[in-house]
């Protein structure tokens, strides 16, 4: 029997139906998903259109008032924003209340807020999954002379900056932007994945690297800020991307291994 899982935010217009779409596509034979708001609009445009650029099947998606779903038992209440977690966190017949707090992709100031608020809700999601599921079970983290060899390696560097700032990258990406030839591309990123430092996973023929979401703060920590003060060593990679056929967030792009 699958679990029965309901996010909630204020508005049920962004943050929640993302995360029910992502849970939806990477779990839903385990779970059972639903979402809410306390004071429901309609759904953002750009939530559908960012869902839909991702490749995340956006189809069924209807807002909805917590209202609606009184009543009802559900093993995992996730609240995705500080006011719906203190106005539902006695939500009855619910097992267990989580609170999950990202920032309102609608007052971000960065122009690609809503891929950013999807991208870190999905880093959430895989985690979630990765700890409820009976299937998977998550890789112990890394032992910090494991991880400090794994950043000693230019093609792993490059490789781990370059996804933390992406959120997730193709090989055909990295292998672009590299400027490599596949397969040593590809025995790099399968060293970074049996270590713990990479979670991979299978989009038809392609193949999408992110950072472990298990990743300990300290090391994800040290991953972005050698990712924000290395602009230089960046610079061209960066700039093979973009000339590429297939940019960074492109669903079309791919690479078997």
């Amino acid at each position: 029997m699958r679990q029965k899982v309901l996010f909630l935010c204020t508005a049920n217009s962004a943050r929640s139906q993302m995360a029910e779409a992502l849970l939806r596509q990477l779990a839903g034979d385990q779970f059972e998903v639903f979402s809410a708001g306390n004071m429901p609009e309609e759904i953002d445009p750009r939530t559908l259109a960012t869902l839909q650029s991702f490749g995340i099947d956006s189809g069924g998606l209807v807002a909805k008032s917590v209202a609606e779903l009184a009543g009802q038992h559900f093993d995992f209440v996730i609240t995705l924003c500080s006011k719906a977690h203190r106005e539902c966190r006695h939500w009855p017949g619910s097992g267990v209340v989580m609170a999950w707090d990202f920032p309102d992709p609608k007052q971000r100031p960065e122009p690609n807020a809503f891929a950013r608020t999807l991208q870190e809700i999905s880093e959430r999601i895989r985690l979630f999954v990765l700890v409820n599921s009976k299937q998977v079970q998550p890789l112990p983290p890394p032992a910090a002379l494991t991880f400090y060899k794994a950043l000693a390696d230019e093609t792993r560097l490059l490789s781990l900056l370059l996804i933390e700032r992406a959120g997730e990258l193709c090989v055909c990406e990295l292998v672009e932007a590299l400027a490599s030839p596949q397969p040593k591309v590809s025995r790099h990123l399968a060293q970074l994945r049996r270590v713990g430092l990479l979670l991979d996973r299978r989009e038809g023929q392609w193949v999408h690297y992110r950072l472990h979401p298990a990743l300990p703060g300290w090391m994800a920590g040290i991953i972005h800020s050698t990712r924000e003060h290395s602009g230089e060593l960046l610079a061209l990679p960066l700039q093979r991307l973009r000339d590429s056929a297939n940019p960074p967030g492109s669903r079309v792009q791919g690479a078997t291994q």
